[in-house]
């Protein structure tokens, strides 16, 4: 099992060793870029780009010469001459159509080795409700969350949903910059991570970066702790740019979502695309599930995408959708539908045979 770049067979220039050895104990101890052109830490950033992903004929073409690819791009790093290649894009239609940029694998190595280094420094000032895209904050975490802060209302209060307006393709570059310096002291690494926007227009992100996940957390941590700390909500969620108040009067809830609306547009630049008022008691749509006190279902249209999978046979496809479901009380349905389908497969069997 190879743990490191000894095991394949490379020795860094004399030049690029001796700094990066008389650095080993600074980054230890502080965020700078010696640490990305590491060429362990690079190699560990190979390691988590490639993952599920073994198939990949750029991957393989890099593995080639792995070492020797490896080593150019720390010394690329070191000297501050990396440029990230152009992206390859394509569309998604689901859930919703979005274009899709793909960065080289290269480039995915220096955004896995940077994204392995700091996500830690930036996790650590995320409020506790904050998910998507962070270690054990996936959806059933935020659906769960939800239901447990509907449990202490009463049916009458009300809460406020709002979603972010074409969010990711409206980040401010400045902003996030501001935001990434704050916690990084090295300029030369922020100008690294910077390289990762869109740096065409001054705004917007790449949707298809790891970076861009981190990004897109680090950017709205600001209204997130104006929200619990200024405003003082208690029962707050939000998963990406979808994000719910819970608890309050009617009176309340449009104050809250005037403040808000203001924060946003003053100190980020962003507005709402939609908002839901609503009391507790008519349920709410949120991160995949319909929920209520008392139960929570999976959408309509995931109960749509089921019975596509279940006719056309697409078992990895069902899978996936009855893990989404394993803790609502739409499992139940979906396991009988199943149950139905084989049984009218079996049947089918059945009749041919006779005939």
């Amino acid at each position: 099992m190879i743990k490191n770049t000894r095991d394949i067979g490379v020795t860094l220039p004399a030049t690029l060793a001796k700094s990066a050895e008389s650095a080993t104990e600074s980054y230890l101890h502080s965020h700078n870029l010696e640490y990305v052109c590491d060429l362990d830490n690079l190699y560990n950033g190979y390691l988590s780009a490639r993952k599920h992903k073994r198939n990949k004929k750029a991957i393989f073409e890099f593995e080639k010469d792995l070492g020797r690819n490896l080593e150019k791009l720390s010394v690329e790093l070191k000297n501050q001459a990396y440029k990230p290649s152009k992206y390859r894009t394509f569309t998604i239609k689901e859930p919703k159509e979005r274009l899709i940029v793909a960065p080289t694998f290269r480039d995915s190595i220096v955004q896995h080795t940077i994204y392995n280094y700091v996500y830690d420094l930036f996790d650590r000032s995320f409020v506790h409700d904050s998910y998507g895209c962070r270690k054990s904050k996936g959806t059933h975490k935020a659906s769960q969350r939800l239901q447990d802060f509907m449990r202490e209302c009463n049916g009458d209060e009300y809460y406020l949903q709002l979603d972010i307006r074409k969010y990711y393709y409206r980040i401010n570059h400045t902003i996030l910059r501001d935001a990434i310096s704050r916690k990084i002291d090295d300029e030369r690494l922020t100008d690294l991570i910077m390289l990762f926007v869109n740096t065409a227009d001054g705004i917007g992100l790449y949707v298809g970066n790891i970076l861009s996940q981190l990004f897109g957390l680090i950017y709205l941590n600001r209204m997130d702790n104006f929200i619990k700390r200024v405003l003082k909500v208690k029962r707050y969620i939000r998963y990406v740019d979808d994000f719910i108040l819970i608890g309050f009067s009617k009176e309340e809830i449009y104050e809250l979502k005037r403040k808000i609306e203001v924060y946003i547009k003053e100190h980020l630049e962003l507005e709402f695309s939609k908002f839901r008022i609503a009391k507790i008691s008519k349920g709410s749509n949120f991160v995949g599930f319909r929920t209520w006190k008392s139960r929570k279902f999976v959408r309509k249209r995931s109960l749509h995408n089921f019975s596509k999978a279940l006719k056309k046979g697409k078992a990895s496809s069902l899978h996936s959708m009855l893990g989404h479901a394993e803790h609502s009380s739409s499992i139940g349905y979906m396991q009988s539908k199943i149950k139905e389908h084989e049984n009218a497969l079996q049947i089918q069997k059945e009749n041919n045979q006779r005939c």
